[in-house]
């Protein structure tokens, strides 16, 4: 059972009071959880998943250990992620848009 993270930005206040009472808010849009199995993980994903389609605001992110993953990442997103991420010889990396002044 590895550790779970959640990170929600600009989401209904439904959101934080589903998340808090399944793990810890860590700071606000923050939750962590130590111990959560991959059964309640995917529960709670699809709830998070169902609530995104209906009112089609903000943005969520769920990591969590995952030996099989790139990088042992297992990641999830929900709307405009704030970074793109993509897997490279088995890492995952954060790809940013180069600035029109780099030479």
């Amino acid at each position: 059972m590895p550790m779970v993270v959640v990170i929600t930005r600009d989401v209904e206040p439904r959101y934080r009071g589903f998340l808090a009472s399944a793990m810890l808010e860590l700071a606000p849009g923050v939750y962590a959880q130590p111990r959560m199995s991959a059964g309640v993980r995917a529960r709670i994903w699809a709830v998070l998943s169902d609530w995104h389609a209906t009112l089609r605001r903000g943005a969520i992110v769920m990591t969590w250990a995952e030996s099989a993953a790139n990088g042992g990442l297992g990641l999830a997103t929900l709307g405009e992620p704030a970074k793109d991420i993509v897997a490279h010889d088995a890492m995952l990396l954060v790809r940013r848009p180069l600035s029109p002044n780099a030479g």
